[in-house]
C-alpha cells in the first residue's frame, strides 16, 4: 500500500466518525409546525405590468413606395437592449425583416395587426396612429 492510500478516509459509512449526525442531539419537541406550502401561482394567468404607450403606424412616404410599419414613442424607462430584443422577437412573430433606428422599430410591410397583438402580450399599450 502506498502512503497516499493510507491517508484516505472511507466515506461509505464504515467509518464511525463520518456517520455522526450533527443534529441528532437536538430536542425538537417545542418547535412549531412548518408552514403549509402554497401552490405556486401561474404567471400565465396574470397580465404583465403595463410598460407604457407605443404608437403603431403604417408609413409609405419617402421609402420608394414600400410599406413600413413603425413603432414609436417607447417610454424612456425601456432600455435599448430590451428594444433590440423586442425588435428581434417582432421580426420572428411577424415573419418580416426590420431594424431598430434610435428608439423607433421599423418592420417591413404592413404588419400592424400582428405587431399590435405582440405588443399587448408584452405589456405595452399600443395605439394606432396615422392613417
Amino acid at each position: 500500500m502506498s502512503r497516499r492510500d493510507r491517508s484516505k478516509i472511507a466515506t461509505d459509512g464504515a467509518n464511525a466518525d463520518m456517520g455522526n449526525n450533527p443534529f441528532g442531539g437536538l430536542n425538537l419537541s417545542g418547535l412549531p409546525d412548518a408552514p403549509k406550502a402554497e401552490a405556486p401561482t401561474s404567471r400565465a394567468n396574470k397580465k404583465p405590468k403595463p410598460k407604457g404607450r407605443v404608437e403603431v403606424r403604417r408609413e409609405k412616404a419617402g421609402r420608394g413606395g414600400k410599406t413600413v410599419t413603425t413603432l414609436r414613442e417607447f417610454p424612456t424607462h425601456v432600455p435599448l437592449s430590451e428594444l433590440g430584443a423586442l425588435t428581434f422577437d417582432l421580426k420572428k412573430s411577424c415573419a418580416c425583416g426590420g431594424t431598430l433606428k434610435g428608439r423607433v422599430v421599423e418592420l417591413q410591410g404592413d404588419v400592424r395587426d400582428r405587431a399590435f397583438a405582440e405588443l399587448e402580450k408584452r405589456g405595452f399599450q399600443p395605439v394606432r396612429a396615422g392613417g
